[in-house]
């Protein structure tokens, strides 16, 4: 990838003013497109855009319900974005008839900044991907130069050491601020074709001589990018009043290409995603990464589907992972297309599947020093009872569990920030990196 690519692939959307201009741009866009001279056009006008319209709502329906693309139900701003676009590419048809060339190339024009807009504006309702490249589901390639690893990372698993938040004191210097870039992880056993991880190293990871941290792999939704920029916003927060500690973190990819749900299973059909993420992610981040190696010191975290992989991780490795925290999670895989998964997957094979399910897996277990976090978004009812059947099953497993719940937060960049915000809340002491 060029220097300029990878440039524009990290040019933010989200800052107002690429907004603002957009909008603007847009609403002028709609004016032209309106303000034609042509004989009884304030009547095929309101035509056209309803016409449109129309067309939009139709598209909505259909790939809501009989496909149920999105595994569920979108929202009315998220509609009212994509009906709004149709109607004005209803108005963009009619303006492409008998008139000038002139006029039909600014019209055109006018579409792609509609349309482009539009992306823009649904964006932004979940606020879940802040560059270019993120919202084209692409990866900036941004190596981030990683300190020494210590030799004690090598070996087996270590007793749980002594709180950082007791022996390390930043020195000068100590950045104010962590660093994130990407990192290629091989699916060295697993054959797991991955796009590069996310990392976020803290800002004690980055001084001169670097305390050994505890790690976090977080899995990002379907569709969805190993993008670290909100964690790292959540952890600079943590660090900035905690003498610089926070976890080092790996955004590992969970999918391979964003459009595909593969379970978080060894599959067949879509590859050994379970023995990339717990053996081939854990083995890299042993030999590259200056972190504890206790199970105390590791978390697996995961948004919307991957809540559902966290989940399912800890309960199926609890020898490798001591913490999970679960932000809006799906109950279990394919939750959302659940008839087809049991198809595709397990062949018809019901009991095969259920005994995939995070509720079974954990019914078959006892985790006496697991700490499990649960976040869900008081607004989203299709998450909400699935979130607390798994907290309810985790707890019974054993599990120290605490159940969040967002105000108000959706299933966006809400949901997510605030499940982070409360999740560290109780991991940090569990990690040594605050007082408890």
């Amino acid at each position: 990838m060029s220097a300029l690519t990878g440039s524009l692939l990290r040019l933010p959307v989200l800052a107002p003013g690429v907004l603002v201009t957009a909008y603007s741009l847009s609403a002028l866009s709609v004016l032209y497109l309106a303000a034609r001279r042509a004989p009884r056009w304030w009547a095929l006008a309101p035509g056209a855009l309803a016409a449109g319209g129309l067309t939009g709502a139709l598209v909505l329906w259909v790939v809501e319900k009989p496909v149920d693309m999105f595994g569920t139900p979108l929202g009315w701003s998220t509609r009212a974005w994509v009906v709004a676009c149709f109607a004005v590419l209803g108005l963009v048809s009619v303006n492409l008839r008998r008139t000038t060339l002139r006029r039909k190339a600014v019209s055109l024009a006018g579409a792609i900044t509609v349309v482009l807009t539009t992306v823009l504006g649904v964006n932004a309702i979940y606020g879940l991907n802040p560059t270019v490249g993120a919202v084209l589901g692409l990866t900036a390639d941004r190596p981030v130069t990683l300190p020494a690893v210590a030799r004690a990372n090598l070996s087996a698993p270590s007793a749980s050491p002594a709180p950082l938040w007791q022996s390390w004191h930043a020195p000068s210097g100590t950045p104010t601020h962590g660093t994130i870039g990407t990192a290629v992880i091989p699916g060295t056993v697993s054959g797991f074709a991955a796009r590069p991880a996310g990392i976020y190293l803290p800002p004690a990871a980055l001084t001169t001589n670097p305390p050994a941290l505890p790690l976090v792999v977080l899995l990002m939704g379907q569709p969805g990018n190993p993008d670290p920029h909100s964690i790292a916003a959540t952890l600079d927060r943590y660090a900035a009043v905690n003498h610089g500690l926070a976890p080092i973190v790996i955004v590992a990819d969970q999918l391979g290409s964003p459009t595909v749900d593969t379970l978080c299973l060894d599959t067949a059909r879509y590859g050994h995603v379970a023995t990339y993420a717990n053996t081939d992610v854990v083995a890299w981040a042993r030999t590259h990464l200056n972190i504890r190696t206790d199970r105390a010191s590791w978390t697996i975290a995961g948004y919307s589907n991957g809540g559902q992989c966290a989940i399912s991780f800890a309960a199926s490795h609890p020898e490798l992972w001591g913490n999970v925290l679960d932000i809006s999670g799906e109950e279990y895989p394919g939750a959302e297309h659940a008839s087809r998964t049991l198809t595709e997957i397990f062949a018809g094979n019901q009991a095969a599947y259920d005994a995939h399910k995070p509720v079974a897996i954990l019914s078959h277990h006892h985790y006496p020093d697991t700490t499990a976090i649960f976040t869900v978004s008081t607004d989203d009812t299709s998450y909400i009872p699935g979130v607390k059947r798994v907290a309810a099953a985790a707890s019974a497993a054993g599990m120290n569990v605490t159940l969040h719940e967002i105000l108000n937060g959706g299933h966006g960049a809400g949901a997510l920030d605030g499940g982070l915000e409360k999740g560290f809340r109780v991991l940090y002491p569990r990690l040594g990196l605050s007082h408890p």
